[in-house]
């Protein structure tokens, strides 16, 4: 969930930061990132990880969830009524 709708700003803050405010460095949130680097002109590249793949896992783990829970409830009502049929209530 936080790949697929975490905030980038911290990010953004970063590209502005100062190099030697490292403690407003260390409280930011940098969980969307994939990779940084700087380049040899003081120059910093982010790269960020993909939120359409991770909004893809999601749906996918949704759709697994609900299949689950529709086979399970499947189950019960197929137990049930092998139950009501076995006490002779059908």
């Amino acid at each position: 969930m936080r790949l697929a709708f975490g905030c980038v700003s911290d990010a953004i803050r970063l590209l502005y930061c100062d190099q030697s405010d490292e403690k407003s460095i260390e409280n930011m949130d940098l969980f969307n990132i994939s990779e940084i680097k700087r380049k040899k002109g003081g120059d910093i590249e982010i790269k960020f990880f993909d939120r359409l793949k991770a909004l893809e896992k999601l749906q996918q783990l949704c759709d697994e969830k609900d299949a689950l829970t529709g086979a399970s409830l499947y189950s019960a009502i197929a137990q049930s009524a092998c139950a009501l049929k076995e006490d002779g209530l059908e």
